[in-house]
């Protein structure tokens, strides 16, 4: 029997987890975390997806692991167990991420070519480069795989069919940092809010109604004095 049926590959136990390389920008942790955050409160009864942030991609155990800022996995358990994943190992989890993201730092890192090729042979459909320092051409780039190469999307924000939600590039406020953020978006073009915009409007409806019952309850106070003076007993 040949090497190739009685090779035996490695778990993701035991295959290194870290690079021992520390994350050169900010944004390249915030923004795949604000990502994450989203499609939790967009999914909360899914568990067929996965967010990999700053994690390796495992796809042949004799090279070293791509490693985008952010991907996203379709048909793959959202935990699968209580360690949760230590990588994404490709011969495991039999799915290709469908989406990865970099935003790039001020030194590039391949982002636009050599990444596009390692990700265009991993077969991931969509690549998104996040791109701050650029003054002239887009900061915001999305690709689709056709065929064996990528071919840029026009659009901000920019529908994925198959993933279900548009990505686009937005002013916002993110853990009270005003800038421009990464969000999901629906079909119609309705950017999906954070989950501390959704409780902020959540305290905004409390409030407003709690001032409207307020307002209510002083009309009908006045009401009562002005029957009271009138010899009318407001009770009876």
């Amino acid at each position: 029997m040949s090497d190739s049926y009685t090779r035996r590959f490695p778990t993701a136990e035991e295959l290194p987890d870290s690079d021992d390389t520390p994350v050169d920008n900010e944004l390249q942790d915030l923004i795949p975390s604000l990502l994450k955050r989203l499609l939790a409160s967009i999914w909360p009864e899914r568990y067929d997806w996965f967010w990999g942030t700053d994690m390796g991609i495992y796809f042949d155990p004799d090279d070293p692991p791509v490693v985008p800022d952010g991907f996203l996995a379709l048909g793959v358990p959202r935990v699968k167990d209580e360690n949760l994943r230590r990588s994404y190992v490709l011969w495991e989890e039999n799915t290709a991420p469908i989406l990865a993201l970099e935003v790039v730092s001020r030194s590039r890192r391949g982002e636009y070519r050599q990444k596009k090729i390692d990700y265009a042979e991993l077969g991931i459909r969509y690549y998104v480069i996040y791109n701050t320092q650029r003054r002239v051409k887009a900061t915001f780039e999305v690709y689709r795989l056709e065929g064996e190469e990528y071919v840029l999307l026009e659009g901000n924000p920019v529908w994925l069919p198959e993933v279900g939600l548009g990505l686009g590039v937005e002013r916002g406020i993110d853990q009270g940092v005003e800038r421009e953020w990464l969000y999901w978006y629906d079909e119609a073009g309705h950017r999906y809010p954070t989950p501390e915009e959704r409780e902020q409007a959540a305290r905004q409806r409390a409030e407003t109604a709690e001032q409207r019952a307020e307002t209510a309850e002083q009309r009908a106070e006045r009401l009562a004095e002005r029957l009271r003076a009138l010899g009318v007993d407001p009770d009876a």
